[in-house]
């Protein structure tokens, strides 16, 4: 047939509607493909995370609250039951431990407090903040055993800090070795060491501050105590929370070079924390089933006291 003629360019009925068919089905598809490739995306990313977490700490934990369960001893790996637990609660060491958590918990808001108001001082350039900003951090990468080693000799009976107190005519304070102020000592020593992480963390939530909110403050002749009370904490309620929870964490896990090497638990064990604690028991008892009960126990105080500071200061947060 040839090709200019009009049989060539008549094509069969329906054709035309069957490949666009086809095209728009294929174009379902590819979209039903990409649909479903950007649902599964985020699981994707997520999952080499999740794996470490479950692997790295949720299994181990598992495993030590079994293990918490056991015998030590000749009773290594019998069921015990709540053998270990009620040995805890009889041992004068552990619950010595569990009333200084509750000490840190009362000095839980100074150790927020300082880091807190020395943000506050750099944000609003009051005098002397340039010195804030440059020596803040300095604490915060010093070893836990250096820091530990120099305030044993500035606090020492003989030190340099009761020389001056010689000088003023207060007479000298036994600073590690006196039970009733040694844990107080301890804690301050880590506050000061530490705080610069917390520092860090409230500069970075000033920077979501609304300044316009400080400048009218300011033009309604607001002080600096009622424009941190009424307007920063407020604006600053999340990263509060979050700071509070992570202080509380690492004062309960991160003090043990701390008492190792400025108390070693003393005086008279006075300075026993759970961490120090389940140290003593797993390094030095040798008895790996009563620090893992220990640990258990440490792990529920620090989620109920957690989950405690997260309602409380969400529902202060709310009322302001």
């Amino acid at each position: 047939m040839p090709i200019g003629s009009p049989s060539s360019l008549v094509r069969p009925a329906g054709s035309g509607r069957t490949g666009a068919s086809t095209v728009t089905h294929r174009g379902r598809r590819r979209d039903t493909r990409r649909g479903r490739a950007e649902r599964l995306a985020p699981y994707v990313l997520v999952a080499p995370a999740v794996l470490i977490i479950v692997v790295l700490r949720l299994w181990p934990l598992v495993l030590g609250v079994n293990f918490s369960f056991t015998g030590d001893g000749e009773l290594n790996g019998t069921p015990v039951g709540l053998g270990n637990y009620l040995e805890l609660a009889g041992d004068p060491l552990f619950r010595t431990s569990l009333r200084n958590v509750g000490l840190l918990v009362l000095l839980l808001p100074v150790a927020v407090a300082i880091p807190g108001l020395l943000a506050t001082f750099i944000y609003l350039r009051v005098p002397g903040h340039r010195v804030y900003r440059s020596v803040y951090f300095f604490p915060a990468v010093l070893s836990p055993v250096i820091v530990g080693a120099i305030f044993n000799l500035m606090l020492g009976f003989d030190g340099p800090l009761n020389a001056v107190l010689g000088a003023v005519g207060v007479g000298p304070v036994d600073w590690l070795g006196d039970p009733g102020i040694a844990m107080f000592t301890v804690v301050g020593v880590h506050v000061w060491a530490t705080f610069g992480m917390a520092l860090v963390v409230f500069l970075a939530g000033f920077s979501t501050l609304d300044a316009s909110l400080l400048d009218a403050a300011r033009v309604d002749g607001a002080s600096l105590r009622q424009i941190i009370w009424h307007v920063i904490i407020p604006s600053l309620t999340r990263t509060i929370q979050f700071v509070f929870v992570t202080t509380m964490i690492g004062m309960l896990t991160s003090m043990f070079g701390l008492l190792f090497i400025m108390t070693s638990g003393g005086p008279e064990g006075s300075t026993y924390l759970p961490e120090y604690y389940i140290w003593h028991e797993q390094g030095q008892m040798n008895r790996p089933a009563l620090a893992s009960a220990a640990s258990t126990v440490l792990f529920v105080v620090m989620l109920v006291v957690g989950l405690l500071q997260i309602t409380l200061l969400r529902r202060a947060g709310r009322q302001d």
